[in-house]
């Protein structure tokens, strides 16, 4: 089996220096139920009104 290049504490610098610090813990009885309020994001924004596109569509 081929050694590793680098050792564990060399690897765990190198993720500190490319991400940085994990973000702090959050505790069970700190959490809070999130509500989606925002448009979805999967789908672009329409552009446009609407019966412009019908017509343009020929609907």
């Amino acid at each position: 089996m081929a050694e590793s290049p680098f050792s564990e504490e060399e690897y765990a610098f190198l993720r500190h220096v490319r991400f940085g610090e994990p973000p702090k813990l959050v505790r069970p009885e700190e959490r809070v139920e999130l509500t989606e309020t925002d448009p979805r994001r999967d789908r672009p924004e329409p552009a446009g009104d609407s019966t412009r596109w019908e017509l343009r569509n020929g609907a």
